[in-house]
């Protein structure tokens, strides 16, 4: 289970960004988790993927060109 302390939540504007870039993590050995968006991160309904910190440039490396980030933040 990740440890939540050492990971970083991607926010996306829909969806089916969301999605895509978790195919893209999945082929990339990236480990992730899709999560609800926190509250205090967005009102918005919707899913976001949570990675380790540590992953955080290659994780930014996969998408590049793929699928925009909206917003990387870290979470409690």
């Amino acid at each position: 289970m990740m440890d939540t302390k050492t990971c970083l939540v991607l926010l996306f504007d829909s969806a089916s960004e969301a999605l895509l870039a978790e195919k893209l993590f999945k082929r990339a050995g990236i480990s992730y988790k899709i999560i609800p968006v926190p509250r205090h991160l967005s009102s918005d309904c919707g899913v976001c993927i949570r990675v380790f910190a540590s992953d955080k440039e290659r994780a930014r490396e996969t998408l590049d060109g793929r699928v925009d980030i909206r917003d990387i933040c870290p979470i409690d």
